[in-house]
């Protein structure tokens, strides 16, 4: 049977177990004694075995099953977490997610077997139970599952109408002296995969024989026409435990009933099942019932027992990214009609000009509005599936470059566009692999400045405006800006004397050049400035933009800043030298009317002083290359725009109002201007260029 439909299902639910046991596994190790996380590791490794024994994957299937095996012994009291322990079931976690790489590339699992962790986990097993993992593990699970068989599940097979056809495909495995099995299987009440599960099974037995008989059709199987419990009649010269033991393999399934049937058995229970409906009586299927209450308590027990948090998996629906931005292209296409009807309504002389019409516009501005926020807040998903990765990377990075080191997470729940969440993974990681190789101080060092030998990295994402802040800071060395300034003369990237008329901002601005280096050693980990060139282009591909702050012997702070979302944004409509721009109303803190005498200089840059603060003045038309305005006014339309701690003043002509804006992209046509973050197309079908207020600054 072809499961490769079910190979996206299988690859994103182990990404979550993954992750699940990445967290209880550090938490463990932090609370060794800890039950509840010994038996969601156990529960978790369970369903990783269970998962990929059904979709074939043997060798992933044995390491997980070793993994079960130990936390078997861990959750009975046999054996104690240690510090090794937790290193070689990382390794473990690092195996899988190969095995995971290689089904996402080829949908196959590879050929690495992994024995030496494989025996690294069984020698630690050994070691501390005093027997083979095998001699305990097995008949634990005997023991489970033997109970199961005992609790009164039906053999539904026994209800199958036959066709001639049927009948005589089982009387020819007999007279060719196979054994014919009748098994019903019965699947967890809770299970969302119905048809997939009773399909695995069939690949399981169908290893050891052929089946002759579907209960209900396999085409109802595969349409799930059917409730949790299906029947087959198979042929095999495997004995009857055989089947019913792989068939238990599969994941989400409840139990497994059958015995060994005949020909003549067959036909005598059909005949007396015709005899019974003939005669209409009611004794007979009134006993045949009475079996019923039994078998739902059976099957209810199980669900009860595992459910646990069902409902809220319920309420969650995973949904291909190509099908949300196929709705977020329709949303924008709403939208942009939208304004041309706005448009329309608001020229002068309209024949559409009546209370009605302007009723209806508004209400479809409403409703344009709750759709957009309704599509983004399902594009929205928390940063937390990116930042969770992090700590166990710092707790690797502590043993291999022998520093102490903690990493603390704030603000893992704010929410970004899953676009831009897919694609800053990468650079924060860089970024804090960076604060721990060569931000952090050694312990003698640390100890010589007065500093805790344990050093701090921390990540800190919170929402400002139409933007998320992830800040990445560490209580190390900071940025030697003298030693970078030298680095840049020995280039020959500035000459000693523009060297020193140099601002902190633009000496750190060398160090995301390309290859520019400040380690005397290249390693595996990072290295301050290696790389940093790719962490800029990445975030400011998303968008964003990158600030540093650095005091030398304090410490380093990265600053990242990303938009919300890359496709629908509040912005306000300015007019510079009749041409038209957006910028985004997240970025804009007032506007102001400054007359022309208040206008200051400092260092030869126009500034204007607001409510105790000194703000330059950014003329557009010398940005964006315009012919400077011949005429002469008395005051300017400032607008003041923010960025972290910083402010902007932009002049423009004319503001043109507030409007929600489809941000689209102009390809690499106007690549090298990075002041134009994309255009969007106005109501009248105009194309307004959008300003991006970062860049600026």
């Amino acid at each position: 049977m072809d499961v490769s439909q079910y190979l996206e299902i299988f690859i994103d639910e182990t990404n979550e177990h993954l992750q699940n046991l990445s967290d209880c596994i550090m938490s463990l190790e932090k609370d060794p004694e800890n039950m509840d996380t010994i038996n969601e590791i156990f529960r978790a490794a369970h369903s990783l075995k269970g998962m990929a024994g059904t979709m074939g994957f043997k060798r992933m299937q044995h390491l997980t099953h070793d993994m079960e095996n130990v936390f078997q012994e861990v959750r009975s009291g046999n054996m104690k977490v240690t510090s090794g322990l937790v290193d070689v079931l990382f390794q473990c976690l690092d195996a899988i997610d190969a095995y995971l790489e290689n089904v996402k590339e080829s949908s196959d699992e590879g050929t690495e077997d992994n024995e030496a962790i494989i025996q690294e986990l069984n020698d630690i097993l050994a070691a501390e139970t005093g027997s083979a993992p095998e001699e305990k593990a097995a008949p634990a699970e005997e023991k489970k599952e033997e109970p199961a068989a005992q609790n009164g599940y039906e053999k539904k097979y026994q209800n199958a109408e036959l066709s001639e056809k049927e009948k005589d495909a089982i009387k020819s495995a007999e007279e060719r002296g196979a054994n014919v099995y009748g098994i019903t299987v019965y699947i967890q009440e809770e299970c969302l995969l119905k048809a997939a599960r009773a399909f695995l099974v069939f690949k399981a037995v169908e290893d050891y024989g052929d089946i002759l008989v579907y209960y209900p059709s396999s085409q109802d199987i595969e349409d799930e026409k059917f409730e949790n419990d299906f029947s087959f009649f198979l042929e095999t010269e495997a004995p009857l435990e055989k089947i019913i033991e792989v068939s238990k393999t599969v994941s989400e399934i409840a139990e497994v009933v059958g015995e060994k049937v005949t020909y003549n058995d067959l036909i005598a229970a059909a005949e007396k099942k015709e005899t019974a409906e003939a005669a209409q009586t009611t004794p007979a299927p009134a006993e045949k019932a009475a079996p019923a209450p039994t078998q739902q308590k059976a099957k209810a027990a199980p669900a009860k027992k595992q459910n646990g948090g069902k409902p809220v998996t319920n309420r969650t629906v995973r949904v291909d990214i190509e099908k949300l931005d196929a709705l977020m292209n329709q949303v924008s296409e709403l939208i942009i009609a939208k304004n041309a009807l706005v448009s329309i309504s608001s020229t002068e002389g309209s024949s559409l000009q009546s209370q009605t019409f302007h009723e209806q516009i508004e209400y479809l501005e409403r409703i344009t509005t709750n759709l957009h926020e309704s599509v983004m807040k399902v594009r929205m998903v928390p940063i937390e599936s990116v930042v969770n990765k992090f700590p166990r990377m710092i707790r690797d990075l502590s043993k291999k470059l022998n520093k102490e080191m903690e990493l603390v997470m704030t603000g893992e729940d704010t929410e970004l566009d899953r676009t831009v969440v897919d694609q800053i993974g990468d650079p924060l990681q860089h970024l804090l692999r960076n604060s721990a190789d060569h931000g952090l101080e050694n312990a003698d060092v640390r100890a010589k400045r007065g500093k805790p030998e344990k050093g701090t990295i921390c990540l800190n994402a919170f929402q400002e405006g139409n933007n998320v802040i992830i800040e990445v800071s560490d209580d190390g060395n900071g940025i030697d800006t003298e030693r970078v300034k030298a680095k840049a003369v020995e280039r020959g990237l500035v000459t000693p004397e523009q060297a020193e008329a140099l601002s902190q901002k633009e000496i750190i601005d060398f160090l995301f050049m390309p290859s520019f280096s400040m380690t005397k050693q290249i390693t595996d980990i990072s290295g301050r400035g290696v790389g940093l060139d790719v962490v800029k282009s990445n975030i400011e591909a998303l968008g964003g933009d990158v600030e540093v702050k650095s005091v030398l012997g304090e410490g380093t702070k990265f600053i990242v800043r990303l938009p919300l979302t890359l496709a629908i944004i509040q912005a306000l409509m300015v007019e510079v030298h009749d041409e038209k721009y957006a910028i985004a109303l997240g970025s804009i803190q007032t506007i102001e009317d400054i007359p022309v005498g208040e206008i200051k200089y400092v260092q030869a840059k126009e500034v204007i002083h607001i409510r105790g603060f000194v703000i330059p003045l950014i003329r557009l038309e010398k940005i964006l290359d315009m012919e400077p305005s011949e005429e002469e006014k008395e005051s300017l339309t400032v607008v003041i725009v923010k960025k972290g701690e910083k402010f902007a003043g932009l002049v423009v002509d004319n503001l043109m109002g507030q409007q929600e804006i489809v941000i689209k992209s102009i390809g690499k046509y106007i690549n090298n201007n990075k002041i134009i973050s994309g255009a969007t197309i106005l109501g009248d079908g105009e194309v307004a260029l959008i300003l991006d207020a970062n860049a600026l600054m």
